[in-house]
């Protein structure tokens, strides 16, 4: 956020969060801490899972309202243990409303009533805040509790945090003892337009899928306010995929910005199974197309226009690094352009971002962050994929709980998340 009045003086603030529930205000060229607040005891090591740091607090992203300077963010608490929602303002990082306990129920087909349960549900996916709601997915520790964690998605009214009354669980079956169908995504956000929310979820028991009361392995549109299912595709082989674990929620959904030509509205998943999948958002049940695109996805994709106006998707499956162009025919499709082999050390995939000086040429710039100890920042020229840059970013020694940073991109500096620390990198 730039031009601050906070902590005394005038500063454009880049803000952190931790998995020890404390966030950070921070000066975005110096890094001095302007302002810092604890908002509770974090969750130790949950239900025995290593795929995370040894503790979890804060771990979805938050979002910030501009035009209100508030922040929404969830914790977790070791006091039950419990989820919180938090509204506060980011100026003081005091409360703006008083943080409401996350809680829900929905219906299972045998008519019983289901409760969240907060020891079983992990909050992961960034949050998304679209026409006055904020919204948030729920996942599972490691796929432990099974019998218990299923995904969610929720939502609360950003001027209260009242929760909305309708909500999503993503499998409403009444047995069967292996639920799931998380929404993770590897920390990549909820997407939302048009009065709709977009995501991908996670295995459940292979032979459960109903497409209605179970919609595991799938790319789901949601319709606000009433929850229900405006577009759905599902992997053709959500049975096997279940069976060996190979999550198509893996990954994260991308909505591209509206197109010029015969399908204005496109979308871009890919997973586990390394298959990226090309939609027509208003009709997901049939792909335009898919592709291979060089491995399982642990990450989710990013996007630019280049300089000949022709838009782009990056994806960063397996240790692949691509560059499609997407081009606007009848119907649209994609084609590789570039492609490069890339070290990362956790689950395959991996984070990047784009800058650029709009269309301007050879201003674009891919940025890429390597999984591992320590965590390593790239940067790739996107028309040859020749590297421009490299640097050690930060340790992350938790080999099991895959780093979900990815590189922030503001004002002509790049900040990278780590193990108690912030880098922050800028021209010479």
């Amino acid at each position: 956020m730039s031009g601050l009045s906070i902590a005394g003086g005038m500063h454009d603030v880049v803000y952190a969060v931790t998995e020890s529930n404390t966030v950070y205000a921070i000066d975005a060229a110096t890094g001095f801490i302007l302002v810092s607040r604890n908002l509770g005891t974090a969750v130790p090591n949950p239900l025995g899972c290593s795929n995370n740091p040894p503790n979890i607090g804060t771990t979805g992203t938050p979002v910030i309202d501009p035009s209100s300077g508030i922040m929404y963010l969830i914790t977790y608490l070791n006091n039950g243990p419990t989820y919180q929602i938090h509204a506060i303002d980011i100026l003081t990082l005091q409360d703006r409303i008083s943080p409401v306990t996350v809680s829900a129920s929905h219906k299972l087909t045998d008519g019983s009533t289901f409760n969240f349960n907060p020891s079983v549900q992990r909050q992961r996916a960034a949050l998304l805040l679209q026409d006055g709601v904020v919204y948030a997915g729920f996942a599972s520790f490691c796929d432990f509790a099974a019998n218990q964690s299923r995904g969610w998605v929720l939502g609360w009214n950003a001027g209260n945090l009242a929760p909305i009354a309708s909500n999503e669980l993503t499998d409403q079956l009444a047995s069967g003892g292996f639920f799931l169908s998380s929404v993770w995504m590897s920390g990549y956000g909820l997407a939302g337009t048009a009065q709709q929310i977009f995501f991908t979820t996670g295995n459940s028991a292979s032979g459960t899928y109903t497409g209605t009361t179970n919609i595991q392995e799938s790319a789901v549109g949601l319709n606000e306010g009433t929850f229900t299912i405006s577009q759905l595709f599902t992997e053709p082989n959500h049975d096997s995929l279940d069976s060996v674990d190979e999550d198509f929620g893996s990954g994260g959904l991308m909505l591209l910005p509206d197109q010029v030509g015969s399908v204005p509205h496109l979308a871009v998943a890919a997973g586990k199974d390394g298959i990226l999948y090309f939609f027509n958002r208003d009709f997901f049940n049939t792909p335009i197309a898919s592709y291979s695109a060089g491995g399982g996805c642990w990450c989710g994709p990013s996007y630019f226009v280049g300089s000949d106006g022709v838009p782009r998707i990056v994806t960063s499956q397996g240790s692949t690094l691509k560059i499609w162009r997407v081009n606007l025919s009848s119907p649209p499709t994609l084609s590789s352009a570039f492609s490069k082999g890339i070290s990362t050390g956790q689950d395959p995939g991996f984070f990047t971002s784009l800058s650029s000086n709009g269309t301007a040429s050879g201003s674009a710039i891919i940025w890429v962050i390597r999984r591992g100890n320590p965590l390593i920042l790239d940067a790739y020229n996107p028309s040859s994929l020749v590297q421009l840059f490299s640097s050690s970013a930060g340790q992350y020694s938790f080999g099991g709980g895959n780093a979900n940073q990815v590189p922030t991109v503001a004002n002509g500096r790049v900040y990278v998340g780590a193990y108690k620390s912030l880098t922050i990198f800028g021209a010479n």
